[in-house]
């Protein structure tokens, strides 16, 4: 039976030079309404794991989550997802930094910008700021990777910068961390600690 990861599968083809056929078919069987863009894996990791604490199924309410491997690709996917293409509801997650790129690219599927939700830096810095440092350190700790954070804030590079940089840059040094803290920082929130693009964001939905 087809699900809401054959769909997404469909899509990234799709966006990569593929034929759009096989996702307009599973739009139309799963009963697709609407597609949050994501920038990456960890991002979806993230959006996943809190409307898992919610209670929410989004796949059973029609909607798909959408990692599109970089801000760059927006205008692509808002085109194939958005009025040009299935003409689904479209809404997401996007970096302070990028948001040029959204801007430009929603402006050319002719999406409503204001269902994108800006974060500051990016996720994982406003996950880190919610928790506080102490918090994420200890999650580091509990996870087994303390001696890993331990050497990196050791390097030479690191010296001087902001306990919270240095977390947010951690994340990034090891295929498949940000995906998993993703994960852990979500799920170690408090209800009123989640920052407010990701609340507002699960609230649109």
């Amino acid at each position: 039976m087809a699900d809401m990861g054959a769909f997404r599968d469909a899509v990234s083809g799709w966006a990569n030079g593929g034929s759009g056929g096989s996702a307009g078919e599973l739009a139309r069987r799963l009963g697709v309404r609407t597609a949050v863009l994501l920038e990456g894996a960890s991002d979806f990791a993230a959006v996943e794991t809190l409307a898992a604490r919610r209670g929410r199924d989004l796949a059973a309410e029609g909607v798909c989550v959408v990692p599109m491997g970089g801000a760059m690709s927006v205008g692509r996917y808002a085109g194939l997802l958005g009025p040009p293409g299935l003409g689904l509801r479209l809404t997401g997650l996007c970096d302070e930094g990028e948001q040029g790129f959204y801007d430009r690219g929603l402006r050319r599927a002719r999406v409503p910008q204001g269902g994108f939700f800006v974060c500051v830096t990016d996720l994982e810095d406003e996950l880190i700021r919610a928790l506080g440092t102490a918090r994420v350190e200890g999650i580091i700790r509990a996870e087994g990777d303390l001696r890993a954070w331990q050497t990196f804030v050791r390097q030479p590079a690191q010296h001087g910068r902001p306990r919270q940089q240095q977390l947010r840059r951690f994340l990034g040094t090891k295929k498949g961390r940000k995906i998993r803290y993703g994960h852990l920082l979500v799920d170690a929130l408090a209800p009123e600690q989640v920052p407010a693009p990701l609340d507002d964001l699960l609230a649109s939905l």
